[in-house]
């Protein structure tokens, strides 16, 4: 006898297991199947943080989203009685030569955001272990910080199950089949049928690309958490950050518990392919090198001996937006990608999205930006953007 869900979500991390949450706890019947056992090493939310701002690139959808993706958050602590989410305040910084902030600032305040605008000095002086050129200036957003990615999703699978979902895990997903109002979703040892299915796969998503072949290309990318000289940049002393320089785009955390300083970078990126392993921490000499040289530039005292890396993979689209989005020819098919490596403090918001669309039919917020209709020519929101 054929096991029938209402809802088969593929691909159980970040957007998946919110997603899985969500419908659990609307009594929606819910499968969940994930090649590995979340929260894992294996794909893009461990690495123990993730920022969360809400004065976010990208205009008012993005802030909209960042804003209800925080009160999600913290409505999801209350449920779990686990802390989750740090108001460390975020620190953008950038070479104004790179990047200004003038359209953030009025977004901000156009939502209500709180921020504010400092120069170099200024931050020197509120954080001492800042070194700047006297031309870099900052957004600082005192309500932002940061985020226990994988704490985060072990609470959702927790609460998903407690509310009655199934997770299937280490099982990957050979196939996936929409028939007349059923799908079927196959693996190696047993084939599940749903009314919907959530395509949720991560770097995995070119593994459907019969399916639907979507512009979504995979890359490894490394992350260092390095020691300090001093306490002060600790968390609850110094925010999380972004900093955008002519050599790249960086971001960090301040020292959490002693575990160093981490740094990432945004852009970049080793091309990762579907069935091998990422070269560890490392194998780069650059992984390193390149880390130190962003940290040393932004804040030499916190330069020191590297403690650890670590590796992860972004799956990017080529305008780094979002794809959430149903399929063109199959309605009960609902497509969740492309998150492009600023996707995991939306993906409490982008969960209930999808529980939305499929219970009620309709999102609930305005998601236009991110539908694969803007990968074709001739799609009126893309062309709007590229005109505006």
């Amino acid at each position: 006898m054929r096991r029938l869900y209402d809802v088969i979500v593929v691909g159980a991390g970040s957007m998946g297991m919110a997603a899985g949450y969500q419908l659990a706890r609307r009594g929606v019947k819910t499968l969940l199947i994930d090649a590995f056992d979340p929260p894992h090493g294996n794909g893009s939310h461990h690495g123990e943080t993730r920022l969360i701002r809400h004065a976010y690139s990208g205009g008012p959808t993005y802030v909209n989203l960042a804003l209800r993706a925080d009160r999600l958050w913290t409505e999801l602590e209350e449920e779990s009685g686990e802390e989750l989410l740090v108001r460390s305040g975020v620190l953008n910084i950038s070479d104004p030569a790179v990047y200004r902030y003038e359209e953030r600032f009025q977004d901000a305040a156009n939502h209500g955001v709180a921020v504010e605008s400092l120069n170099a000095a200024e931050m020197r002086k509120r954080w001492p272990g800042l070194r700047l050129p006297d031309s870099y200036q900052a957004m600082y957003e005192p309500n932002a910080g940061f985020l226990y990615s994988e704490r985060c999703i072990a609470a959702y699978r927790k609460l998903a199950l407690r509310a009655g979902a199934e997770l299937v895990t280490n099982r990957v997903v050979t196939g996936i089949e929409p028939g007349d109002g059923i799908v079927a979703v196959a693996t190696k040892e047993e084939t599940f049928f749903a009314s919907h299915v959530i395509v949720s796969a991560g770097a995995w998503f070119g593994a459907f690309a019969s399916l639907i072949d979507l512009p979504i290309r995979a890359v490894r990318k490394v992350v260092g958490w390095f020691e300090p000289e001093d306490r002060s940049f600790d968390a609850g002393a110094f925010p999380g950050f972004t900093f955008g320089t002519t050599r790249g785009g960086y971001y960090g955390f301040p020292s959490i518990g002693g575990a160093g300083v981490k740094i990432g970078r945004h852009d970049g990126g080793v091309p990762w392919k579907l069935g091998e392993d990422p070269a560890p921490f490392g194998h780069y000499p650059e992984d390193e090198a390149d880390l130190r040289q962003a940290l040393s530039l932004l804040a030499p005292a916190a330069a020191g001996n590297l403690l650890r890396g670590g590796v992860c993979k972004y799956e990017l689209t080529p305008d780094e937006d979002f794809i959430l989005d149903v399929h063109p020819e199959h309605p009960n098919v609902l497509l969740a990608g492309g998150f492009s490596g600023h996707g995991f403090k939306f993906s409490s918001v982008v969960g209930e999205l999808l529980a939305n669309r499929i219970e009620q039919g309709e999102w609930g917020q305005d998601i236009r930006l991110f539908s694969t209709g803007r990968f074709t020519a001739g799609d009126p929101i893309k062309e709007a953007t590229i005109q505006g």
